[in-house]
């Protein structure tokens, strides 16, 4: 990794479209997420240490467990990045600078393009699957570990459930309508691994995926994301989570008309890095939690 993580940490955005749209969607879960940027201030809140000897003992000691490649920390890092870095468009850098305005769609549609629906299931799909493999890196634990994974999204909170909102609101009920899991389903029964081969963001991470060949690794995707349609259904239900409902909060930064929900995926795809932002944050804090119980 060319970056240490006090850089990665105190790297991250205080506002930027990524904030904007996680802070819009903080309805789902009031109040669970907050941007923790900055690597020592994020030592504080975590341990609600004062002490600076402490607070030093455990940075460097959060340090040394990144760095140490027998440790999973900088492959989940990688793995948060990558996905979120493939597929962006030349849209994103001129965005930079629309940032805190209203800003509307309909100016961007020369830039991005909806993706197919098979495409977007992909790219939905290895989200998913991301979140299971650094999961399992974080906790030194088999990448094909869903049980463990499907078990531990009961204790998510914080930064990492904000990221599942996200996925679930973003990548699911925007593109694809409320029976998103369904069409999800459908479609990647369809899919063949020949196709899955033709996606960017399968060939940068494929060596990570459990798996053989593509044939396995594609039964794989499926069934990680089948383990999880039972946790993202419960979300749905349990908030009442419309497709419409996650425009209007999206509307207090961004003006989407209703028909062009395939549009506003694009938009947000090519525009925000939730994903790595989020998952720094989380990267940070289990080390950081490590850090405290082993100095």
């Amino acid at each position: 990794m060319s970056k240490s993580i006090i850089e990665l940490v105190d790297g991250l955005s205080t506002n930027n479209m990524t904030v904007s749209m996680l802070r819009s969607l903080d309805f789902v879960i009031p109040g669970q997420w907050n941007n923790l940027v900055g690597f020592e201030n994020t030592i504080r809140t975590v341990t609600g240490e004062t002490d600076e000897s402490i607070i030093q003992q455990v940075g460097e000691r959060a340090i040394y467990l990144y760095n140490d490649r027998s440790q999973g920390y900088q492959r989940a890092m990688w793995l948060y990045q990558t996905v979120d870095s493939t597929d962006k468009a030349l849209g994103a850098a001129a965005l930079a600078n629309k940032v805190g305005e209203k800003i509307p769609l309909l100016g961007f549609l020369n830039k991005v393009t909806p993706k197919a629906d098979k495409a977007q299931t992909i790219d939905l799909t290895l989200k998913l699957v991301v979140e299971l493999l650094a999961f399992c890196q974080i906790n030194g634990i088999p990448g094909d570990s869903i049980g463990d994974f499907v078990t531990s999204l009961a204790d998510y909170s914080g930064e990492s459930l904000m990221r599942m909102v996200a996925l679930v609101c973003v990548d699911g009920l925007i593109p694809f309508g409320p029976d998103f899991i369904q069409k999800a389903l459908a479609t990647l029964d369809k899919t063949s691994p020949q196709e899955l081969e033709q996606n960017s963001t399968f060939r940068n991470i494929n060596s990570d995926i459990p798996g053989n060949n593509s044939a396995s690794k594609l039964n794989f995707l499926g069934e990680s994301f089948n383990s999880v349609t039972g946790w993202m259904n419960d979300l749905v239900v349990s908030r009442g989570l419309t497709p419409q409902k996650v425009v209007s909060n999206l509307q207090g930064f961004i003006e989407v008309a209703d028909d062009k929900l395939d549009y506003l995926a694009a938009f947000l795809d090519v525009s925000t890095n939730y994903y790595e932002h989020t998952g720094t944050q989380t990267l940070a804090r289990r080390l950081i939690e490590r850090a405290v119980a082993e100095i």
